[in-house]
């Protein structure tokens, strides 16, 4: 019996600014997801375990798709995102200056949405709003 792929309706969307180097790519794209994971639960799917029954944490059910965009576009991805009320998490280059959580959360208070130095946004809801806020970016190399 040949089995139908599982689709989803909904999207995880992961938005990067293009400038910004290998490593601040893979720190982004974690600390994003990671915000998704913790306030949206039914993104996660269930727990793992291999053949001997050792344990692994669960992680998303479906794909995360990487994008990279210039600072404008995804300027413009965070106003549409902000008026679909989506669930997103965001990122900005204050933070990588600093080195934990209560720092990183005074940096993003201390700047008018307006003003934010965006570097990455994670977005999750229907795939149609989703692409929507994605508009103009490009698929991750």
């Amino acid at each position: 019996m040949d089995e139908q792929p599982l689709r989803f309706d909904t999207k995880i969307a992961v938005l990067l600014r293009d400038d910004l180097v290998p490593w601040q790519r893979l720190n982004v794209t974690s600390f994003l997801v990671s915000g998704l994971g913790s306030q949206v639960p039914e993104v996660i799917g269930a727990p793992y375990e291999d053949a001997d029954g050792v344990a692994y944490l669960p992680m998303f059910r479906q794909p995360v798709l990487v994008f990279e965009a210039t600072k404008e576009v995804l300027r413009a991805a965070h106003t549409r995102v902000l008026s679909r009320a989506l669930p997103r998490a965001v990122f900005t280059a204050d933070l990588f200056s600093t080195g934990n959580d209560t720092d990183n959360r005074a940096a993003v208070r201390a700047v008018p949405t307006a003003d934010l130095d965006l570097v990455g946004l994670a977005v999750y809801g229907p795939k149609g709003g989703v692409d929507k806020v994605v508009k103009g970016a490009r698929m991750h190399p």
